[in-house]
């Protein structure tokens, strides 16, 4: 008698190939909503619409191959999207987790913070270096944990082979040498340093000469641009006070419980996440906003 012959073996081979390549993608569902539930649980707490950007720097993928998250166009894409959607009247907690990144990108996401009419809160929990410090100094008030850093700005130019060299070390080059001792190339560089530190000096003092008046906002530029420091120097919760900076090193639970909801992940990884506005009275909230969906 012909029939149809089912095999037990096959289906359970199936089913467990459906479940791997399933895991992961409800796993990272099961992230997002457990995060978008504590920021909502921030926002009431504290009154405040809550934007994180979250770069982690770890392996991921199938073949464990470094990706690194760095401060894009994307990112101030989206972080103006949940600034400029924000009620004037809200005040605004910014997480801020970041190596840096573009200059382009995060001038762009500090004059947007500035811009905003209420209250600006950037929180950071680990480290907020180079970008990460510039969008830092747009904020009313910078909550840091006791041990969290921040960086220098000084701008970085790509050489040859890729090497990055900072802007204050090739003029000293130049100035230690002499203009009739460095070659051609160098003194094109030079000339892109110059105009980079000078750039950077505009947007610091557009971002704090109304706060800090000109002489105040001078010192902190020369402090974070001038070459003082290597570009991964740790500006400490000390030295940020001591620069003048709104600093308080303190900041909620929720933040660290929220920053364990961002471990290393298979799949696409999170990067700017905000619940949209306006909130339903009745209706359940939707999941948080990701950016790199």
């Amino acid at each position: 008698m012909n029939g149809y012959y089912f095999d037990p073996i096959a289906l359970l081979f199936w089913l467990l190939i459906f479940f791997t390549l399933a895991l992961p993608h409800l796993q990272f569902r099961a992230l997002k909503n457990a995060r978008a539930s504590l920021i909502r649980l921030i926002e009431r707490k504290y009154k405040v619409r809550v934007i994180t950007m979250i770069h982690r720097q770890e392996k991921v993928g199938f073949f464990n191959i470094p990706v690194y998250r760095f401060i894009d166009i994307e990112d101030s894409e989206a972080v103006m999207r949940a600034i400029r959607t924000t009620p004037p009247d809200t005040p605004i907690m910014f997480i801020l987790h970041t190596p840096g990144g573009l200059v382009l990108a995060a001038s762009q996401i500090a004059f947007a913070l500035k811009s905003h009419p209420a209250k600006k809160i950037v929180v950071i929990p680990h480290y907020a270096m180079s970008g990460g410090t510039l969008i830092a100094l747009a904020a009313d008030e910078i909550w840091m944990d006791p041990h969290a850093v921040l960086g220098p700005l000084d701008p970085q130019l790509t050489l040859k082979d890729g090497f990055a060299a900072p802007a204050p070390s090739i003029l000293k080059v130049v100035e230690e040498k002499g203009v009739d001792k460095v070659s051609d190339e160098t003194l094109l560089f030079a000339d892109i340093a110059k105009k980079s530190l000078n750039q950077m000096k505009e947007i610091i003092m557009e971002l704090l000469e109304d706060k800090y008046g000109k002489e105040g906002a001078e010192r902190i530029y020369e402090e974070l641009v001038s070459g003082k420091y290597t570009h991964d120097y740790p500006i400490t919760v000390r030295k940020a006070k001591e620069l003048g900076l709104p600093v308080k090193d303190k900041i909620p639970p929720e933040i660290y419980q929220l920053m364990d909801l961002y471990p290393q992940a298979l799949v696409q990884r999170p990067g700017i996440e905000y619940i949209p506005y306006p909130y339903h009275p009745t209706r359940p909230q939707r999941r948080a906003t990701n950016s790199r969906e």
